[in-house]
């Protein structure tokens, strides 16, 4: 049986949605915006902020924001539940034909977009940064444990889940839009393993996933604790074998 077609939004008005997941991002938030706001200009397009419950001024300084930018959406969950499911909420009120989601560092330019779009006219359903391809491109890396400790995590990675993607971590990743709603419905992870888990059921669903070097710089100011988060993140592999092995996935 051949592999589904990556499913087209039709019915959608809007070229691109941009999902923005965010959790107490006040500071770095604002010049992400401009900068999406600046080259995005021109297009149809939407921003969605998904606020995780943040503690700071992020919804304040979205909904200031939004007062002069109409395609700003602030999408408030109201409780901490985690990037997975920050995402997931973005996906599922998203009408972009095609669905980007970034990271509110914006550690991958926005300017990288169109390496991704080009993928995805090509046939892709999903299209997504990587690091690892072409490390040249990497401005500013990580402290070397969090690059050891990524390197071990790609490992697990491939021998569990989806082999031969070299980075499943990349803030950056488009996705066609109605292949984005079929596998985030079905998103079980809500932490920092759902990138993984939604690359896998890409796999399962048959759609081809392309994989593209991008330029990066890490930002100091990382939420990401490699202890408490790596662990989780390891864990969450296990829960994605198990998750498919109890039919959770069954209907994509």
């Amino acid at each position: 049986m051949p592999p589904p077609r990556p499913l087209s939004s039709r019915a959608s008005t809007l070229d691109l949605s941009v999902v923005v997941p965010a959790y107490n991002e006040e500071r770095r938030l604002g010049p992400t915006l401009e900068r999406m706001r600046a080259f995005l200009k021109g297009r149809r397009y939407e921003v969605l902020v998904v606020d995780d419950g943040s503690s700071d001024g992020t919804v304040a300084l979205v909904r200031a924001m939004a007062k002069r930018w109409p395609a700003l959406k602030l999408r408030p969950l109201g409780i901490n539940q985690g990037k997975g499911a920050a995402v997931r909420h973005g996906v599922a009120t998203a009408r972009g034909k095609r669905i980007l989601f970034s990271d509110a560092d914006l550690s991958t330019p926005i300017e990288e977009l169109p390496r991704l779009e080009a993928a995805l006219k090509a046939g892709a359903a999903v299209a997504i940064g990587s690091r690892a391809l072409d490390r040249a491109r990497t401005s500013v890396h990580q402290p070397f444990y969090r690059e050891a400790g990524g390197r071990v995590f790609n490992t697990v990675v491939q021998a569990l889940t989806v082999p031969g993607i070299e980075d499943t971590q990349c803030g950056f990743k488009l996705f066609d839009g109605a292949a984005a709603k079929r596998l985030f419905v079905q998103q079980q992870v809500t932490r920092f393993g759902f990138d993984v888990e939604v690359l896998y059921l890409a796999r399962k669903a048959g759609y081809k996933v392309a994989e593209l070097p991008v330029r990066w710089v890490n930002s100091p100011e990382t939420k990401v604790r490699p202890v408490r988060d790596g662990l989780r993140a390891f864990l969450d592999l296990a829960l994605i074998r198990l998750y498919d092995l109890q039919g959770r996935y069954k209907n994509l």
